[in-house]
């Protein structure tokens, strides 16, 4: 294992554990709003991992970054659906006046 996949590791290890400890802390209430209003961070983490694409150059970068790829894709649409189901509960019922 070369010192530069190490240090790769050990730092989305540390950044894996560091994200669990702060949203484990975020009260149930504002835990939607938070979601919701993360959709930017979600998308710049998906550029990212498309920018990093081009210094992958065997298959467990390519697979990385596939992967990273994937679940901030994940994110980015889950929080749109968290956002649009959120905003639902303040639409008042089909075929009521406002």
């Amino acid at each position: 294992m070369s010192v530069q996949l190490f240090a790769d590791l050990s730092v989305f290890v540390l950044s894996l554990l560091l994200g669990f400890e702060v949203i484990g802390r975020v009260p149930t209430t504002l835990h939607t709003p938070l979601m919701s209003a993360a959709n930017a961070v979600h998308g710049i983490v998906l550029a990212g991992a498309l920018l990093i694409t081009l210094s992958a150059d065997d298959a467990l970068g390519y697979a990385l970054v596939f992967v990273t790829a994937a679940f901030a894709a994940m994110n980015v649409v889950g929080g749109y659906v968290v956002t649009d189901r959120m905003l639902e509960m303040f639409r008042p019922p089909r075929g009521e006046p406002r």
